[in-house]
């Protein structure tokens, strides 16, 4: 007599969440203020107001910008706010800092805006480890602060080998 085979993973249940779903889509570009300075030394505030103002900042259209300065002159505060406010109409978001920066703050904003945590209250979840999509670091650290208060157990990886994360005390 043959046992039938059972799917203990499927019947555990255990809910499988994979970041990548919320993974948000677009380009991401850089912004290097170094092309607005004097000699890469210098920001001339009349000459750079009146860049930002001729400038076709419609490129950007639907794109997330990662403003930098790849030089080691000190840029004043009020420039990144100038380019923030020039993008602002065009970009999906403006970042100031690199594009891991970037991917950061987009990532953690599509979390906050699109994850509901109360979906996955009293449950035992499973975020996924590997996949085509990297995840950062910070993505994973925000799915936690969002399931840690309503989920029963939180775990990363996979059904047949995950990493336990959080387990809720008994009362």
């Amino acid at each position: 007599m043959e046992k039938e085979i059972v799917n203990k993973v499927a019947n555990s249940g255990l809910i499988n969440l994979d970041l990548a779903e919320f993974y948000p889509k677009g380009e991401r570009v850089v912004y290097d203020i170094k092309q607005n300075l004097w000699q890469e030394f210098v920001l001339k505030e009349k000459d750079f107001r009146l860049f930002v103002k001729e400038n076709d900042w419609s490129i950007y259209e639907g794109k997330y910008v990662a403003l930098i300065n790849s030089t080691d002159a000190i840029v004043p505060s009020w420039a990144y706010m100038v380019l923030t406010d020039a993008l602002e109409p065009f970009a999906k978001e403006v970042v100031c800092g690199n594009l891991d920066s970037l991917e950061s703050t987009i990532f953690i904003q599509s979390l906050e805006k699109n994850l509901n945590p109360e979906k996955f209250k009293d449950q035992r979840v499973i975020i996924k480890g590997c996949g085509e999509i990297p995840i950062h670091d910070s993505a994973y650290a925000k799915a936690v602060n969002l399931l840690k208060p309503v989920v029963k157990s939180l775990m990363y990886g996979e059904a047949c080998s995950a990493v336990p994360v959080y387990k809720k005390k008994n009362k």
